[in-house]
């Protein structure tokens, strides 16, 4: 119930004959807006909305996925569905393309692979970092956007 603008004293009266509190909710507003309900009752439903909003507010964690660049088939798409899952729960997503000693001849089919990666995920995915090598392991990391998901990815690719 709004009682409108009134006096702090008349406000004070009309709580104690409720039984409850006055509560300062804006004070730098003008006129400084107050609340007329029990302390406990105020207490509760600010930190029931602070719980909410700390549910909303999620940390954005960093997943790992590591690959081959001699991948087979099955193992790829295992992978791609954990990416996908990661990137629904907003998580950004490292990928790691680890090399062996004999296969670093072959840094080109490290890229192939981020390529292939980008193009099954759809549109919505932003590069956070670029493909680059540390040591022997080629990194790239990805988070998603907004509406990553709703759409298949058009043309993307990646330059060595």
């Amino acid at each position: 119930m709004q009682i409108g603008v009134i006096s702090k004293n008349e406000a004070l009266k009309i709580a104690r004959e409720k039984g409850e509190d006055l509560i300062e909710i804006a004070p730098k507003a003008n006129p400084p807006v107050a609340k007329i309900i029990e302390f406990g009752k105020f207490k509760y439903q600010e930190e029931k909305k602070q719980k909410e909003a700390n549910k909303k507010a999620k940390p954005s964690d960093l997943k790992e996925i590591r690959f081959t660049p001699f991948i087979g088939e099955g193992d790829y798409q295992t992978r791609l569905k954990r990416i996908d899952e990661f990137l629904n729960d907003k998580d950004k997503v490292k990928l790691v393309v680890y090399f062996k000693l004999k296969q670093l001849g072959s840094k080109t089919f490290g890229y192939d692979i981020m390529d292939r990666i980008l193009k099954n995920l759809g549109e919505g995915i932003n590069i956070d970092m670029k493909p680059k090598f540390l040591g022997r392991n080629l990194i790239m990391i990805i988070s998603p956007t907004n509406i990553y998901g709703k759409q298949k990815i058009k043309d993307q690719t990646i330059s060595n």
